[in-house]
């Protein structure tokens, strides 16, 4: 294997997606790994995705596994590493966001590093060191609701201050609009104030692809995913149509939902009321001792044949808050997890070959269940969320009781796979990802791009398709 350019760590699934997405689109061959590699690689990538399940766990472990999954990538030759994090910021006064940073910049022998989980293209901004969801401030989105990670103030650098020893201070969109030349010059004065960690201000793509020449000698870099636009170029990389290319889908089609985000909400809602097939799965009578997966995957078998079905968890707070009072926040979520990832497994065994799971917990869940290492990114869905391509083990890929009339018992080894965020992504994601996946091989392929013209098509890149 080559050495790699760029060694990101990810602290959950979909978030290690979300970032190898845009890494694709600016024209880096990735992998996306499902926690520390231990064994051998695809060739020829330039950027390896490290998938981490540290979010939310204890600040001791999810610096352990940080500092594994740093070890590998700097054996490998990762000349830059990336520590990514959710683009609503999820962190608690304990972290991991801010224990995680200090870690690896202790690890990396560095005194300086940027923190901004901006990601326009997905209404993620950061002004005044002030992170906007939307239209709205971060503590008033519905992130205050969040189960485990409630996020309560919008004051990213006071957020961040609490959670590290460091000195930290803000870049804001005065230099950040002006150059990347401007923004270098900002982290001299921070630096000169014993200042080790900067929340940089974006609102924009072009705040990202200006911000990205200026990270060039920079050992670390933490973020959400919108920063990774910008880094490719560093070394000489640009956009291209083989970086995203991935076999052609074959097999049947369903999805898994565990979020409870409201973006999640609306596309379960949007599903239904286009006439999909849905069954929703209650925690309650998992705790029972009922066999739910069973129940879910006979329902399945009845209908995947006409079409993808949908099997999800997702519920309102006021509903998941109700399980949680009875089965306690860690009980309701493992009992869920555990679930839909049996689920997954099964509905591969089905015959599933192109399958959708919706949150981060979710799909770490599903990936472990179906015993996939190895992630193949490919083209965008929505901003944030590709179709990514694996060859699971044999077991998971058995097929036990094809649908009578389908063409599961023929379908290829490879499985098609999307792991969205549970805030990402339009109403209508559910009913439209399947004809994106066709979408993806008649679709025609960029201009090449000269240096002059770099950042006019970046900006064009990183625009949404009608």
């Amino acid at each position: 294997m080559n050495p790699i350019y760029l060694g990101c760590i990810a602290d959950d699934f979909t978030g290690a997606t979300d970032l190898a997405n845009n890494l694709v689109r600016a024209g880096m061959r990735v992998v996306q790994t499902i926690g520390v590699p231990d064994g051998p690689l695809d060739a020829g990538v330039d950027a390896v995705v490290v998938a981490l399940k540290s979010r939310t766990i204890a600040p001791a472990d999810a610096i352990a596994q940080s500092l594994d999954a740093l070890a590998w990538l700097q054996a490998h030759g990762a000349q830059q590493i990336y520590f990514k994090y959710c683009s609503t910021f999820d962190s608690t006064a304990q972290g991991n966001i801010g224990p995680v940073t200090e870690a690896l910049m202790d690890a990396l022998q560095t005194d300086f590093t940027i923190a901004t989980p901006a990601f326009p293209d997905n209404g993620r901004t950061v002004f005044k060191g002030h992170l906007f969801v939307g239209d709205v401030l971060l503590n008033e989105s519905g992130m205050q609701h969040h189960p485990l990670t409630p996020m309560t103030d919008a004051n990213l650098v006071r957020v961040l201050q609490a959670q590290t020893r460091r000195k930290v201070g803000l870049i804001d969109h005065k230099a950040v609009a002006r150059s990347a030349e401007a923004i270098g010059q900002r982290i001299g004065q921070l630096r000169a104030q014993g200042v080790g960690v900067a929340v940089v201000d974006a609102v924009s793509n072009d705040d990202l692809l200006r911000l990205g020449p200026a990270l060039k000698d920079w050992p670390l870099v933490t973020a959400g995913s919108g920063v990774a636009i910008g880094l490719p170029a560093n070394f000489g990389l640009t956009p291209s149509p083989q970086a995203s290319r991935l076999p052609r889908a074959t097999g049947l089609q369903a999805l898994v939902s565990g979020s409870c985000s409201q973006a999640t909400n609306r596309q379960v809602v949007h599903f239904i009321d286009s006439g999909g097939p849905a069954l929703a799965i209650d925690p309650l009578r998992i705790a029972s001792g009922a066999d739910v997966a069973a129940e879910a995957l006979a329902w399945a078998a009845e209908r995947l044949k006409d079409g993808p079905v949908l099997i999800y968890s997702t519920a309102d707070p006021a509903s998941v808050q109700a399980a949680q009072g009875q089965l306690g926040v860690e009980a309701a979520g493992a009992l869920v997890e555990r679930t839909l990832g049996a689920i997954a497994r099964g509905l591969v065994q089905l015959g599933v070959r192109q399958l959708v799971v919706a949150g981060g917990e979710t799909s770490g869940a599903c990936v472990q269940a179906l015993g996939i290492t190895q992630l193949q990114i490919g083209p965008q869905i929505d901003p944030g969320v590709p179709w990514c391509y694996s060859v699971p083990p044999r077991s998971a890929l058995r097929v036990v009781a094809a649908p009578a009339e389908s063409p599961a018992s023929h379908a290829e080894d490879g499985l098609h796979l999307t792991l969205k965020s549970g805030n990402f992504g339009t109403d209508d994601f559910f009913t439209k990802a399947f004809a994106e996946l066709q979408y993806i091989h008649t679709a025609v392929a960029p201009p090449k791009i000269g240096g002059e013209g770099l950042l006019d098509a970046a900006k064009s890149l990183f625009t949404p398709r009608p």
